[in-house]
C-alpha cells in the first residue's frame, strides 16, 4: 500500500480528501467499515453494504439495521485484529441505536466479539436486557470470563500463594518443616570445600498450614457506571482469591447501596449479573459496613477499588478510612483496575487519602496478582508502585 493510499483510508473521503484515490476491493471495504462507525455520528446514517463498495456507489443508506449491523460485525472482524475490533466494538456503544441493535437482538450479540467492554456494558444495561437475549448475553459474560481466568488464575495463585508462604515463614523450623532447598540456597557461603558439604548455620522453614486464614482480604468495589471495567476484573481476582487457602475474601459491592456478594464468589459470572453497573456513590456507607467485617485488623488488607467521587458524607467517609489505617488495617485505593490508562478520579480526596499513608494509584490486571502478593508480604507499595510503573 503507497502513502497516499494511506492518506486516503485516514483521511476518509469525501471533502477531508484530496488524495484523489480511488478505493476497490477489501480496501474499499474497509474504508466503509471505518466512515459508517466513525461518520454515524456526524450524519445519522449507517448506510451499511448499501450497492457495492466503490466510492462512488457505497455513501448514502439511512439509519442503522439489524441486517446492517450484523454485516458490519462480521466485516469488522474479518478486516481488522481483535484488539481493534473491540475498540470499534466500544466506540459503537457509544451509540444509543447502535448498541440497542448490538445487544438487543441475540443473533447480532452472537457476533460481537467477546471482551471486558461488552461484559460491562451488559451490566450496565441489567434489566433492561429483554429476556430472549439474556441466554446469549451469559454466554458472553461466560466467554469473557473463562478467558481472563486462563490469562490471570495461574499469576494470581502463584503470586499470592508464594507471598502467603513467605510470610508465615519460619527461621527456627522443626526438622520435617525445613526447606531444603531454600536453606540451601542462604547458607551456600558457609560451604565447607574440606568436607563437601554446607554448614547449615541458618535454617529457613515453612510453619504448618493452618486452616485459619492468615490474611484476611476485602475487595471494596465502586459499582457506578464510570467503574465498569474494573467490576469484572475484580470479579474475577476475588473469585481467584477466594479459592485460596489461608486467604479468606470478601467481596463487598457499592453504589448508593451495599451488596456483599462474596457468597458469589464461587461462580464469577453469577457474580457478575449480580452487579448493576451506575447510579450515584456512598462510599463512607461502603467503608462502614467493611468496618464491620474487620475483626483482625493488623492482618487485614482493605483494597478500595473506587474513582472517589463521593456522594454521600465525604469527612466521615475519610474519617472512617483513618480510623482502619490507626488500626492497623492496610489501606489501599486503585483508581482504577483495567488497561484504559488515566482513570478520571476526585483529587483532592486522592490527595487526603495519600497524606494518610495510603497508597493512591491505578492498576492494570497484569499487576494485580504481584500488588497484592507485596502487600500480603507487607511491603512498601508506594515503592512497589514506583518500581513498576514509573519510568524514571
Amino acid at each position: 500500500m503507497d502513502d497516499l493510499t494511506k492518506w486516503r483510508l485516514i483521511l476518509g473521503g469525501g471533502e477531508a480528501d484530496g488524495t484523489g484515490r480511488q478505493l476497490k476491493g477489501e480496501l474499499a471495504g474497509i474504508d466503509e467499515a471505518l466512515s459508517s462507525l466513525y461518520e454515524f455520528e456526524k450524519t445519522g446514517k449507517f448506510g451499511y453494504g448499501e450497492g457495492d463498495r466503490s466510492d462512488e456507489n457505497r455513501r448514502g443508506g439511512s439509519g442503522a439495521s439489524s441486517p446492517t449491523v450484523s454485516r458490519w460485525l462480521g466485516d469488522i472482524r474479518k478486516y481488522f485484529p481483535s484488539s481493534v475490533v473491540e475498540v470499534m466494538q466500544n466506540d459503537a456503544m457509544k451509540h444509543p441505536q447502535l448498541r440497542d441493535i448490538m445487544i438487543f437482538e441475540p443473533e447480532i450479540l452472537e457476533k460481537a466479539e467477546p471482551d471486558v467492554n461488552l461484559v460491562a456494558t451488559l451490566m450496565q444495561l441489567g434489566k433492561l436486557i429483554p429476556a430472549k437475549t439474556k441466554d446469549t448475553a451469559r454466554r458472553v459474560v461466560e466467554k469473557v470470563v473463562e478467558d481472563l481466568l486462563r490469562k490471570l488464575e495461574q499469576k494470581t495463585i502463584a503470586s499470592i500463594t508464594g507471598s502467603i508462604n513467605k510470610s508465615s515463614r519460619k527461621q527456627r523450623p522443626k526438622h520435617n518443616e525445613i526447606n531444603w532447598h531454600a536453606t540451601i540456597l542462604k547458607n551456600l557461603k558457609h560451604y565447607q570445600s574440606d568436607y563437601k558439604t554446607i554448614s547449615p548455620e541458618t535454617l529457613i522453614g515453612y510453619g504448618r498450614k493452618s486452616r485459619k486464614s492468615l490474611k484476611d482480604i476485602i475487595l471494596c468495589v465502586d459499582q457506578s457506571g464510570s467503574m465498569g471495567n474494573s467490576v469484572v476484573y475484580s470479579g474475577i481476582f476475588g473469585a481467584v482469591m477466594a479459592s485460596l487457602p489461608n486467604v479468606k475474601t470478601h467481596m463487598v459491592m457499592f453504589d448508593t447501596e451495599v451488596a456483599d456478594l462474596t457468597a458469589e464468589l464461587k461462580d464469577p459470572v453469577d457474580l457478575l449479573f449480580g452487579v448493576q453497573l451506575g447510579g450515584g456513590t456512598d462510599i463512607n456507607l461502603a467503608v462502614s459496613y467493611c468496618q464491620d467485617l474487620v475483626t483482625k485488623p493488623t492482618d487485614t488488607i482493605m483494597v478500595m477499588i473506587t474513582d472517589l467521587y463521593e456522594g454521600g458524607n465525604e469527612e466521615q467517609m475519610l474519617s472512617r478510612i483513618n480510623e482502619l489505617v490507626s488500626k492497623g488495617v492496610q489501606v489501599i485505593c486503585l483508581l482504577a483496575l483495567d488497561d484504559k490508562g488515566s482513570p478520571y478520579y476526585d483529587k483532592a480526596n486522592a490527595e487526603r487519602l495519600a497524606a494518610m499513608g495510603i497508597p493512591v494509584f491505578a492498576c492494570t490486571p497484569d499487576k494485580f496478582p504481584d500488588m497484592m502478593a507485596a502487600a500480603i508480604q507487607q511491603q512498601d507499595i508506594n515503592r512497589w508502585y514506583c518500581d513498576n510503573y514509573r519510568e524514571d
